[in-house]
């Protein structure tokens, strides 16, 4: 069910879904439960029932419990995204909480800094994971598809470098900068950063069955 969308008479803004359905009581909090404050990032909970919510998961009661309702305090539904409020309580999504970077105590969501790299006249295609660092907490790992002509020199990462520190600030700590042939993606096109991540730290890369052959 939608949840937030626009209605008829709602100004659109690029890049929003604008503000949340008539009924639907839809906040963006922190680690504690309190509401960020406008133009900060945090987690997009629900903290009234809506229509068409669902109860439980089947047989499985208590992960419904606590994925949803007990991961963060005030009994408020997480739906699992990162997102920021700006002064108008329009809602812009910055994307799935476990697709957040957090970066020196910032959050960076991976899809913002996908299409900084993106914007790149060198790139093609990235995709962009946290990696461990004891200092920063994470820092940005880069895989990135070249368009042709380029090659990935010192030259080439120095200004990608740059560039994306440009478009979002100090905060875009990079890490490493990994040129790849291509990114594996589901049959529809989305990146499985799941994948990248497991193979960065060597474990298991898990159910592939949705991966594009």
């Amino acid at each position: 069910m939608h949840m937030i969308s626009p209605l008829p008479v709602s100004p659109l803004k690029p890049g929003s879904p604008t503000l949340p359905l008539p009924g639907v009581d839809i906040d963006v909090v922190d680690d504690t439960g309190k509401p960020v404050p406008v133009g900060e990032d945090g987690y997009l909970v629900i903290k009234r029932p809506w229509p068409a919510m669902f109860r439980t998961l089947y047989q499985d009661e208590e992960r419904f419990i606590n994925v949803y309702w007990k991961d963060l305090p005030g009994g408020v539904y997480r739906a699992g995204d990162m997102a920021r409020k700006d002064e108008d309580g329009y809602i812009w999504i910055q994307g799935r909480s476990d697709d957040v970077l957090k970066i020196a105590g910032h959050r960076v969501g991976t899809s913002e800094v996908e299409a900084a790299f993106s914007s790149h006249p060198a790139v093609a295609e990235a995709a962009v994971i946290g990696k461990s660092d004891p200092v920063k907490g994470q820092v940005i790992k880069a895989f990135v598809i070249l368009k042709e002509g380029y090659q990935l020199t010192t030259d080439v990462i120095e200004d990608l470098q740059k560039h994306v520190r440009y478009e979002l600030g100090p905060v875009a700590v990079l890490g490493e900068i990994a040129e790849v042939d291509k990114l594996p993606k589901t049959r529809s096109g989305k990146i499985m950063r799941r994948v990248l991540r497991a193979q960065e730290e060597g474990k298991d890369l898990g159910d592939l069955s949705t991966l594009e052959e």
